[in-house]
C-alpha cells in the first residue's frame, strides 16, 4: 500500500515522519535483545522474503498501490522489534532504488507497514499464541488470522492518514472502499503466504519462530527428538 509523493500534504508528511522516525529509534534500542548469532540470518532471510514479495503490486489509487505487506510474517518470526526493522529496510530500499513509494511519503508507508502492520500482527498472534502452540494446524490459523487483520488494519490507516491531509483529489469514501475491501482481499492471500512459510520454518527450526519461544510445543519436542 506504497503512497508516492503528493497523496497526503506536507504538513501530514512531517507529522508521520516524525512519528516513523521515534517509532524506529525505539525498535533499533529494543531489537539487541532479539538479535544474536542464531537469529540475525533469519533477519536477513525475512527481509529479503518481504521485499521479493513487495515488487508484486498493483495500482489501486493513483498514487498508490496494493501489495502483500509482511508484517504479521516478520513479528511471528523475528519478534516486533526486528521485524519493524525488516519492514522499514525494504520500505528504505523500495522508495530509494525503485521509486517504490515517495520519499516524502516514507514516513507515512513506514508507520502503516511497519509500525501498524508488524504491532497489529504481533498483538493478534500474541492473544492467540496458545492456539500456535498446539502444533502445525494451530500455527498456520494463528498466522492467517494475524496476518489477514493485519493488512486490513494498516489499510485503514493509509485511510486515517488521506482523511487528515489528503491531497489526491479521490474521495475519502472511495479511498475508504478501495484500500479496505481491495486490502481485505489481499489479506486473504497474505493469511494464505504467511501461513505457509511460518510453518514451513516450524517444521524444520521451530527454535527460530519468535512467536513459539518460551514453551514447550508439540514442534519443539518433536525437533529435540521427543515424544509429543
Amino acid at each position: 500500500m506504497h503512497m508516492s509523493d503528493g497523496l497526503v500534504n506536507a504538513p501530514t508528511s512531517l507529522l508521520f515522519g516524525a512519528v516513523a522516525l521515534v517509532w524506529l529509534v525505539l525498535a533499533a534500542l529494543r531489537a539487541r535483545a532479539d538479535l544474536d548469532d542464531r537469529t540475525a540470518p533469519m533477519a536477513g532471510l525475512v527481509t529479503a522474503f518481504v521485499f521479493a514479495v513487495q515488487m508484486i503490486n498493483f495500482p489501486i489509487l493513483p498514487g498508490a498501490s496494493g501489495h502483500l505487506l509482511g508484517g504479521a510474517l516478520v513479528a511471528i518470526l523475528v519478534g516486533p522489534w526486528v521485524g519493524t526493522l525488516c519492514i522499514a529496510i525494504v520500505l528504505v530500499v523500495q522508495a530509494l532504488l525503485f521509486a517504490d513509494g515517495g520519499l516524502t511519503a516514507l514516513g507515512t508507508n513506514i508507520t502503516n507497514m511497519a509500525l501498524i502492520g508488524v504491532v497489529v500482527g504481533y498483538a493478534v498472534a500474541v492473544a492467540l499464541r496458545p492456539l500456535a502452540r498446539r502444533g502445525k494446524g494451530g500455527l498456520a490459523a494463528t498466522a492467517f488470522v494475524a496476518a489477514f487483520l493485519n493488512t486490513v488494519v494498516a489499510a485503514l490507516g493509509f485511510v486515517v492518514e488521506y482523511a487528515i491531509g489528503g491531497s489526491g483529489g479521490a474521495s475519502l469514501g472511495t479511498v475508504f472502499g478501495l484500500m479496505v475491501g481491495l486490502h481485505a482481499l489481499i489479506g486473504i492471500g497474505e493469511g494464505v503466504i504467511t501461513a505457509a512459510t511460518v510453518t514451513a520454518v516450524a517444521a524444520v527450526r521451530p527454535d527460530l519462530v519468535h512467536l513459539l519461544r518460551g514453551a514447550k510445543t508439540p514442534l519443539l519436542r518433536r525437533a529435540a527428538g521427543t515424544a509429543p
